[in-house]
């Protein structure tokens, strides 16, 4: 007997996700012909999704169908969609299948010049980061997992508020796309409502002076099944998607390209302004301001109401003891008395 090998296995999992991911049911039959496989590697392949947290519904004689299904993630779609400006800037955009993360792939990757960018996208992360080394949940075509390599020219002053700036990107870009009831968490979620639609993760790489080059995890949730809402909500996070925030749910490709839009103008912006550019959007959209927050920084644990954020992006908490500054941190939410 000829057994498939691991690297044939996994190409034959994500051939049977693409064929899915366009929606509707497809028999076995019709799957194992176009893919030159037999009917069992069909099952097998449709199994594997599912462990890896995407919801393919099998019905007797309809065949297979992947919920919440859209197009796969399309560097050339994506490229098309943004402006010729912005087209002329992208040194490097690619798509994968599986990567550890897609900030690793670019962190890896020698910095793009400055002005330019390069971009990774990835159907599944088998390592994806959110902040302090936690995991980042998202299933093949469920979600919306992309990074962007960026070097300016010289080290920005307000670079540790980049995170907020970036949230207003998002924002801005998801704006666009109809997306209703969005805030922003203190110092890098995306909400809707009180539930986490995505994240940002930022890692810098510089020297003492001169160019400083970041790396831009972007995570957002698209289409989450009830069993992996229940996994995040185990970790004690609640999760939101695209797919029921009330709209018309664009593409991910479409989701991708207003993103990458909206954050190299964005960066462009950041550069040669700071945080100052983005302050009344934050302000506007801030998830906390007002509330009662508790603030965990390293063993010290600091109640207080949520005063916004100063023009540096450090969160100012009004505590018995006075107004503080945050510039890292956990922060949790309880409702006022």
């Amino acid at each position: 007997m000829i057994r498939a090998s691991p690297h044939d296995a996994r190409a034959l999992v994500e051939r049977v996700f693409r064929a899915l991911a366009r929606g509707g049911f497809h028999s076995g039959e019709e799957l194992a012909q176009r893919l030159g496989v037999s009917r069992s590697a069909v099952w097998k392949a449709a199994k594997s999704l599912r462990e890896l947290g995407s919801t393919v519904h099998a019905v007797r004689n309809r065949g297979y169908r992947l919920a919440g299904a859209g197009e796969p993630l399309d560097a050339t779609l994506i490229r098309e969609a943004l402006p010729r400006s912005l087209r002329e800037r992208l040194r490097h955009i690619e798509v994968a299948w599986t990567v550890t993360s897609t900030n690793t792939v670019l962190l890896e990757r020698g910095p793009p010049p400055p002005g330019e960018c390069d971009i990774a996208l990835a159907e599944f992360q088998s390592a994806g980061r959110g902040r302090r080394g936690r995991a980042w949940f998202a299933p093949p075509g469920g979600a919306v997992c992309l990074s962007l390599s960026w070097t300016f020219a010289q080290m920005p002053r307000d670079v540790g508020s980049l995170s907020l700036a970036i949230g207003v990107c998002v924002l801005r870009a998801l704006s666009r796309l109809g997306v209703p009831g969005l805030q922003l968490k203190w110092p890098n979620d995306v909400l809707i409502g009180d539930a986490k639609l995505g994240g940002i993760l930022i890692e810098l790489r510089a020297e003492a002076a001169g160019p400083a080059c970041v790396v831009i995890g972007i995570g957002l949730n698209v289409a989450l099944s009830a069993a992996l809402v229940a996994q995040i909500s185990a970790t004690g996070v609640a999760a939101a998607d695209l797919n029921t925030a009330g709209t018309a749910r664009p593409t991910r490709n479409a989701i991708a390209a207003q993103v990458i839009e909206a954050c190299m103008d964005g960066l462009t912006d950041f550069e040669r302004e700071g945080l100052r550019a983005f302050m009344d959007e934050w302000r506007h959209a801030d998830a906390l301001r007002g509330r009662t927050v508790t603030v965990l920084n390293g063993d010290e644990r600091t109640r207080g109401l949520a005063r916004g954020v100063d023009t540096t992006g450090a969160l100012l908490v009004e505590a018995p003891q006075g107004v503080r500054k945050f510039v890292a941190g956990e922060v949790s939410v309880r409702a006022l008395a």
